[in-house]
């Protein structure tokens, strides 16, 4: 019943920004026309390593990601609560509490390292910090679950 729920809020979410930002379609568009249409930037003290970076300002897409990431983060929460309250097994509970922390880290990242540009087009630096950032808090959100189950496996005695 949760996964349904939750694949219905995504769908939900999803099309209420479609509806609710001006031209985000044309503005998707436009963001990965930028990158597949520019040369490839070296990622900085990475000799060998050369990947797609947007040049131009994509504030609607970087402020669409955000708040996404933000209310669906919300959501999980709700949904975790609601979990609990259902005696759901302690994996869902896990997977959903290490979810909770990936998005709504996700939209605060998003916040410093995209959003804040503004109109001025994001830095290649800061293109590359986000990425990594993203990556260390796919870590976290892992780290998360393995100890929401090892102390709910302890608790059981």
């Amino acid at each position: 019943m949760f996964s349904a729920i939750s694949a219905g809020f995504f769908l939900v979410l999803a099309g209420m920004f479609f509806v609710t930002v001006p031209n985000l379609y044309h503005e998707i568009v436009a963001f990965f026309n930028d990158i597949s249409t520019q040369p490839l930037v070296q990622v900085p003290d990475m000799s060998n390593v050369s990947l797609p970076v947007p040049h131009d300002a994509h504030s609607v897409i970087y402020t669409t990601v955000m708040q996404f990431c933000l209310i669906w983060g919300i959501f999980l929460a709700a949904l975790l609560a609601a979990r609990f309250f259902a005696h759901s097994p302690t994996r869902r509970k896990a997977n959903n509490l290490g979810d909770i922390f990936f998005w709504l880290g996700a939209a605060y990242i998003s916040k410093i390292w995209l959003v804040n540009s503004g109109s001025v087009a994001v830095s290649v630096l800061a293109w590359f910090e986000f990425w990594a950032a993203i990556i260390v808090l796919i870590g976290v959100s892992l780290i998360v679950r393995a100890i929401f189950l090892a102390a709910a496996w302890m608790t059981r005695g």
